[in-house]
């Protein structure tokens, strides 16, 4: 496990991860987002990686991850932002949250590299199976990067044993079926998987997907180890787009009143 992210679970309180796309909406204000989150309460934080076909998230962050990759953001620009962070804040995780073909276009061990070198702690790979990712694993595992692996409300018993067994960091249980930024999670049916999930893991387990509040939070935070926010946040950068300042002082406010959910 990364020495961050072993870290920040080591701490007994519950935790606010937070999701934003690199490069959304400029290199420069995607950069003072990212600070304005870690400033205000994010224990954890992930940046997307912009791609032309994010399968598994809806409107909201496509729309971000078009806007980002329409202003020329590419991994070299997620690693600047990255490193840019990284220099500002040692010791909160970052995790990199995208599609294996960002990855393979760039080459795995390149990837891999860049992401040590800039001090990423894990990477969440939504379109990659445990069975089919052998070289990944493999290059993070040397580099001591953690593969957060995704579990659904439809993940049977034998699946999870496999995910499992391929999972470090932590695992992220994403609430419903469908895209980001849909409908929130069922909460006693959340509570029955998350305690077939500690059956067999000891890893830290975090929620995601349909979380856009203070109360949500606390109320996911009650069975898990932590919750994600994306949607909501990417959603003030859309509503936003010609007023940076606005985007910034929101942002803040945002995430400080999402924190208050974890206590």
């Amino acid at each position: 496990m990364s020495d961050r992210i072993k870290k920040v679970f080591s701490e007994k309180n519950k935790k606010l991860i937070t999701f934003v796309t690199g490069g959304d909406p400029s290199l420069e204000l995607s950069k003072k987002i990212l600070n304005t989150i870690a400033q205000n309460g994010a224990d954890i934080i992930e940046i997307g990686m912009p791609f032309s076909d994010p399968m598994a998230d809806g409107p909201t962050i496509q729309l971000s991850s078009n806007r980002a990759i329409n202003n020329g953001t590419n991994l070299n620009t997620i690693f600047n932002i990255c490193k840019n962070l990284r220099r500002k804040y040692t010791k909160i995780p970052i995790i990199l949250m995208g599609y294996y073909n960002v990855i393979l276009y760039f080459g795995i061990n390149r990837f891999v590299s860049e992401c040590a070198s800039v001090g990423i702690d894990g990477l969440i790979v939504v379109d990659l199976q445990p069975e089919e990712d052998p070289e990944l694993f493999e290059a993070t595992k040397l580099n001591n990067i953690d593969l957060i692996r995704l579990i659904t409300p439809t993940t049977n018993p034998q699946r999870l044993k496999t995910i499992i067994e391929y999972a470090s960091g932590f695992l992220y249980y994403v609430t419903i079926t469908g895209i980001t930024g849909q409908e929130s999670a069922n909460i006693e049916e959340l509570k029955i998987s998350i305690e077939e999930i500690r059956k067999q893991s000891t890893l830290p387990v975090v929620a995601g997907f349909g979380i856009n509040n203070k109360q949500q939070v606390s109320e996911i935070c009650k069975i898990t180890d932590g919750a994600v926010v994306g949607s909501s946040i990417v959603k003030i950068i859309e509503k936003n787009i010609e007023e940076p300042d606005t985007i910034l002082k929101l942002i803040k406010n945002f995430v400080k009143e999402l924190k208050k959910g974890t206590n």
